[in-house]
């Protein structure tokens, strides 16, 4: 009974990261981390998802290290975070909608808290994946034959 509740749990998990996965590739959103997380649970189930695993591993990882390759690239990373994050606080605030706002004020900033909520710690993990990158490929220009190997690895 036991080991059936767990693969059912972990059936649903997976299944959940991989749709929200692709969800955040279009939304705001980590999605090829929450993608890979998902493969990652259903690949200890079934042979397909390990296969499809590596693929996203790499596309992820050149994905992370191209962020970071040059300071132009960095600068925008890191402004696309504070974005995120001004994005999750003007939906927590929620500012009456503005004159120029062209339909119904129930339109304006769908979702309240939970939208709010979600692009902050979305933010968090975008960060959180600048200082990862950062750290695993170096400073923009200081790229080395060894952090190369990493991406492709």
């Amino acid at each position: 009974m036991r080991g059936a509740t767990k693969r059912i749990f972990l059936e649903v998990v997976g299944w959940v990261l991989v749709v929200a996965g692709i969800a955040a590739l279009v939304l705001p959103g980590p999605g090829l981390l929450m993608l890979f997380g998902g493969l990652a649970v259903l690949s200890q189930q079934y042979e397909w998802a390990e296969r499809r695993l590596a693929p996203i591993e790499r596309a992820a990882m050149r994905t992370a290290a191209e962020g970071v390759e040059t300071w132009f690239r960095l600068v925008l990373s890191c402004l696309g975070a504070l974005w995120l994050l001004g994005l999750g606080v003007l939906w927590i605030v929620s500012p009456p909608a503005p004159d120029w706002w062209p339909v119904s004020d129930s339109f304006w900033l769908l979702g309240g808290v939970g939208t709010g909520i979600t692009l902050i710690v979305s933010s968090a993990i975008a960060f959180g994946l600048i200082v990862y990158s950062v750290r695993r490929f170096g400073r923009p220009g200081t790229r080395t034959p060894e952090a190369e190997a990493k991406v492709e690895g």
